[in-house]
């Protein structure tokens, strides 16, 4: 496995949903520790490598540390734990999947559990109910489930090993939503040449209702920003009317989502960058969905912000497939843009001069 595959197993497999992020922020850390890179954190456990340049300007690339989970709520008398969701989840993708309870005794793996369709009337049968869903760890009463360490609060993730498919661009895993940006973001500040300040990281909690983004721009007041998440693939079967984009096509300029218009002039530099320089993308928009792109846009005085996203399949489930290639895009162009930014151009993007 080479570097950059064992980066993203590494960022994929971590264990660290909304709220719990703590294990990914220490990741982090480790990996720009390793690369002399300075850092600075909210406190919420947002993280950012820094490269400091004399500019009066600095922009700022954010993936997000979380990925959706669940939380126990409770610990039935016959073992079995009733939970919440962190994040969106469809319970047509729940049933039947292993889980990782994360637990201070250490990991405990489960299984989503629901009433077998044999015993379900005729008109429940094609019916999913979270509400009626528990979680099974495989003992008999609630002390033997508190006994393997089980606490109500402890948070859960998806199960889900990381592959490299049949064909090897093709790459499958838990929360490529959206360690891919984590890996993207680390990536670019280790090897960019920056002409004006780069805060280059991730925060928390976008997940759910993406508190992080605000504590971040709070924290490091960007003149620009770049969030880097996953977007909707549309080729697969029956998703043909759902969008545009396909994997193995490029990273994706997001034009809106459901919380934010990607800021115009900066939106028309970066396909202007990447034109300029041979990079393959392609335009789609949200409209049941948002990044952080959204909270940057309304923070401080208003921060010029966009989204790059890669189309992945299968996302907000226990597992998801990202072409390698699109990532590579990505990683490419968010160091081109990066690296073309001083000042004066800055400058031109915020007064919409471009």
């Amino acid at each position: 496995m080479d570097k950059q595959l064992a980066l993203l197993k590494q960022m994929t497999d971590c264990n660290a949903p909304a709220g719990f992020e703590l294990p990914m922020t220490k990741l982090m850390q480790e990996l720009f520790n390793e690369e002399s890179i300075e850092t600075v954190q909210d406190n919420t456990g947002g993280i950012f490598g820094v490269r400091k340049m004399a500019s009066n300007h600095s922009v700022m690339l954010l993936g997000h540390l979380d990925e959706i989970g669940f939380m126990v709520t409770e610990v039935t008398e016959d073992g079995f734990i009733k939970f919440t969701n962190l994040g969106s989840w469809s319970g047509t993708v729940m049933t039947s999947q292993k889980v990782t309870i994360l637990t201070q005794q250490g990991e405990v793996r489960g299984v989503i559990g629901s009433k077998p369709p044999h015993v379900l009337p005729q008109t429940e049968r094609n019916k999913v109910d979270p509400d009626a869903m528990f979680i099974d760890i495989g003992t008999d009463n609630r002390e033997e489930t508190l006994d393997a360490g089980v606490r109500v609060g402890d948070p859960i993730t998806p199960y889900s090993e990381f592959e490299v498919m049949a064909n090897p661009n093709y790459l499958l895993a838990k929360a490529f939503d959206n360690r891919f940006g984590c890996a993207a973001a680390y990536e670019v500040i280790k090897a960019v040449d920056n002409h004006v300040t780069l805060y280059a990281g991730a925060v928390t909690q976008e997940e759910t209702l993406s508190r992080g983004a605000i504590t971040a721009a709070n924290k490091i007041r960007p003149s620009l920003a770049i969030a880097i998440d996953v977007c909707i693939c549309s080729k697969t079967p029956g998703m043909e009317n759902a969008g545009q984009t396909k994997m193995g096509e490029g990273p994706v300029i997001l034009l809106s989502d459901a919380w934010n218009i990607g800021h115009v002039s900066f939106r028309r530099y970066v396909e202007q960058v990447a034109e300029e320089n041979g990079i393959k993308y392609q335009i789609d928009h949200l409209t049941g969905g948002y990044t952080d792109a959204g909270h940057l846009a309304v923070s401080n005085n208003g921060v010029p912000a966009i989204t790059i996203s890669v189309p992945t399949r299968y996302i907000h489930s226990n597992v998801s497939m990202m072409h390698r290639e699109d990532y590579n895009g990505a990683v490419k162009l968010l160091k081109k843009v990066v690296e073309s930014l001083d000042d004066e151009t800055v400058e031109r993007i915020i007064k919409q001069e471009i």
